[in-house]
């Protein structure tokens, strides 16, 4: 089993609370230009986190779901998380949401502020 996780780093917060918009946004603005370092250096934070993290809340909530999901979250300034939201919300994805609201970020761009990501979650057997 591999697990699989793309980042997409979202350029407007002006998009409001709508969970869809916001992943929306956040893959449009992938390729944008300070993207590539934000999300290299957040994945040199978090990745070995992230996945030892999935896999505990795959294990703590058998039999789980293994659905793919997805989080977004927006990052302050000081690389904390907030407003993080999972769809759908299954058990895994609330374990890993909560996961996260614990977790600091590398300090991201000045703008937008706050400075929403986005991580689609799947399993690959």
């Amino acid at each position: 089993m591999s697990i699989l996780l793309a980042l997409a780093l979202q350029t407007s917060p002006a998009i409001g609370n709508d969970f869809h918009a916001r992943v929306r946004q956040a893959k449009l603005a992938e390729g944008a230009a300070a993207g590539p370092d934000y999300q290299k250096k957040m994945w040199d934070r978090i990745g070995n986190a992230t996945t030892d993290a999935y896999k505990a809340c795959l294990a703590s909530n058998t039999p789980a779901d293994k659905a793919p999901f997805t989080l977004v979250a927006n990052v302050n300034a000081e690389g904390h998380l907030a407003d993080i939201a999972v769809q759908p919300a299954t058990p895994v994805a609330n374990c890993m949401a909560g996961q996260f609201a614990s977790w600091v970020l590398p300090v991201p761009p000045a703008t937008p502020a706050p400075y929403p990501v986005e991580i689609d979650f799947s399993i690959k057997n």
